[in-house]
């Protein structure tokens, strides 16, 4: 089958890896500009791109992929279907005819639950016990085609989305070569999404990652899983009375049933090398890991060693201190 796989990032690579691999002809990989990144805002190629270019793929970076460049290019190579993974771009009506089986979208949630650009994000905040991985047809409304295949899969109780993602991306690559080879038997079940089912999963926003601590405990606990590695779970830390507090990230953490002790929500209860526990408005939450604003990631013990933090002491969802 000939291909025209459009990706970015890193959740599709191990599908696209797979393709090759399997003998399916990738006669054209589109993937986003190369964009600045870091602290230097260097401009490095993606993954996807350096795939391509390893294997002699051809490869195509546009802007905008329904630009008339774009789909001329892509209209030549004569595909027989388009892949869509994680690309970033919206496809148009004007690419979704062109291949002879049609455009085909690997999305990381079981549709039609947790439509939208941060699916793993949200079946983890949310606490979802289950998720997986749906293919579908690429229709004008996003994440509503036909579904084609389906993969479930359960969520462990401490797995972070970072953790989700890498485990989802290796799951999907079986479950498109599934639903590749069924395409050209004609053996795929179409099936279309119950619309009374829809949950949206929106994109993340920097904020998102604020921690509650008059939230129960496992639903901070989720919140900081589902926020790791970006935006990141964070909570605010006034370290001596009348300075400005401080931005924590918390990387790491645990749920400490029935441990609050009639404490205030954000007040630590324990400090030591097993972590630092803090009360929520159910529960506790023991952080395992943590990142001090500008500081490297560090154990919880090596944070209380080099911060001096005590029971009593207390995290906030606000700035406080001098202005």
């Amino acid at each position: 089958m000939r291909i025209v796989f459009a990706g970015s990032g890193t959740f599709g690579l191990p599908t696209l890896r797979a393709l090759v691999e399997g003998g399916q002809e990738i006669v054209l990989v589109v993937t986003q500009p190369d964009r600045p990144s870091g602290r230097g805002r260097t401009v490095h190629a993606g993954q996807v791109k350096r795939f391509a270019s390893e294997q002699g793929i051809r490869l195509l970076q546009p802007e905008d992929i329904n630009a008339r460049g774009p789909v001329r290019s892509i209209r030549a190579v004569e595909p027989d279907l388009l892949l869509v993974i994680a690309f970033g771009q919206k496809i148009g009506p004007s690419l979704i005819g062109v291949p002879r089986y049609g455009a085909i979208n690997l999305h990381a949630s079981l549709l039609p639950k947790y439509r939208g650009a941060a699916p793993i994000n949200w079946a983890v905040i949310r606490g979802e016990a289950e998720t997986g991985l749906t293919v579908i047809e690429i229709t004008d409304r996003m994440d509503a085609g036909d579904i084609l295949g389906q993969r479930a899969t359960p969520i462990g109780p401490d797995e972070t989305a970072g953790e989700l993602h890498d485990r989802l991306a290796l799951l999907g690559a079986r479950l498109v070569t599934e639903v590749v080879r069924e395409l050209v038997l004609d053996e795929v079940e179409r099936r279309h999404q119950n619309e009374a089912q829809v949950k949206i999963a929106p994109r993340l926003k920097k904020t998102d990652g604020l921690v509650d601590w008059k939230q129960p405990a496992v639903a901070v606990h989720n919140l900081i899983r589902g926020t790791t590695p970006w935006p990141g779970a964070y909570t605010w830390w006034q370290r001596k009375a009348g300075r400005e507090s401080f931005r924590l990230v918390l990387a790491k953490t645990k749920v400490i049933e029935g441990a609050a002790g009639g404490a205030g929500p954000g007040v630590v209860l324990a400090a030591g090398r097993e972590g630092v526990d803090v009360a929520a408005a159910c529960g506790a939450v023991r952080i395992l890991s943590l990142t001090p604003a500008g500081k490297r990631t560090m154990s919880a013990a090596d944070f209380v060693n080099g911060y001096a933090i005590a029971p009593g002491a207390r995290f906030a969802s606000a700035r406080e201190g001098a202005s």
